[in-house]
């Protein structure tokens, strides 16, 4: 049963913070790289894809708490789903995570890796992305008020920085202030661990990761390796 619920757009420190909870007890954390870890998971989100009623509990069963896309932008139903969970909402600088974001499409420069191209021990993972895809590019756009579609170049800067401030105000609106934090992965451990009613792990840097660097390596391994690493090791 979810404890925390991530509320943050992808590229506001999900990965950090996936990291951070699990180092504080509330793991495991769903992020979408748990998908590439575990493409069965692929799996749990089909009724959703088809347009029909889901079951949050299978599609969370074995976890704790959750980040990132698919999962951050049903926020409002998780909130609802589960009442005693904490949401946390996290932040940067709209610009720079327009840029950060803006880079995911380009970050990969063979361009897209099809099912049969790609060495045997990564299929899974693809065709999990490619199962996927209906519900991201339903969220996308929604996210976007546009045509935008998940793989495509992002909107324009102002568009989507509009459409990052338009989450964070619907977030901020529906969820009751003591319920809520809206938290900036630079600001470190303390704001977390006083929200959650927690000690920050002694002597232990508040993690940074998942830069575009790492993501990019990711890529590339995949292809040379013929298998998934997560990129949760490298500074972000």
């Amino acid at each position: 049963m979810l404890k925390v619920i991530g509320a943050g757009l992808p590229r506001t420190g999900t990965t950090s913070m996936k990291a951070a909870l699990e180092r504080l007890g509330f793991g495991p954390c769903y992020h979408f790289f748990e998908v590439m870890r575990r493409p069965e998971l692929a799996e749990r989100w089909l009724p959703l894809c088809a347009g029909g009623p889901v079951d949050w509990d299978r599609v969370f069963d074995g976890f704790r708490s959750s980040q990132d896309w698919p999962a951050s932008f049903f926020w409002r139903e998780l909130a609802q789903a589960y009442p005693d969970a904490k949401v946390v909402l996290t932040v940067r600088d709209p610009h720079s995570w327009y840029v950060s974001f803006r880079m995911l499409g380009s970050i990969n420069p063979r361009g897209p890796m099809s099912q049969d191209e790609a060495p045997e021990g990564i299929r899974p993972v693809l065709a999990a992305i490619e199962r996927l895809r209906p519900l991201l590019e339903r969220i996308s756009r929604f996210v976007f008020d546009d045509d935008w579609h998940f793989g495509a170049p992002m909107p324009d800067e102002e568009r989507a920085v509009e459409a990052y401030r338009r989450h964070v105000a619907a977030v901020r609106s529906a969820i009751p202030a003591e319920r809520l934090l809206v938290f900036d992965v630079r600001q470190g451990w303390g704001p977390l661990c006083r929200f959650l009613g927690v000690a920050a792990p002694p002597d232990d840097p508040f993690p940074h990761l998942n830069d575009a660097e790492s993501i990019q390596r990711m890529f590339e391994r995949m292809r040379t390796e013929g298998r998934v690493h997560t990129p949760f090791h490298a500074g972000d």
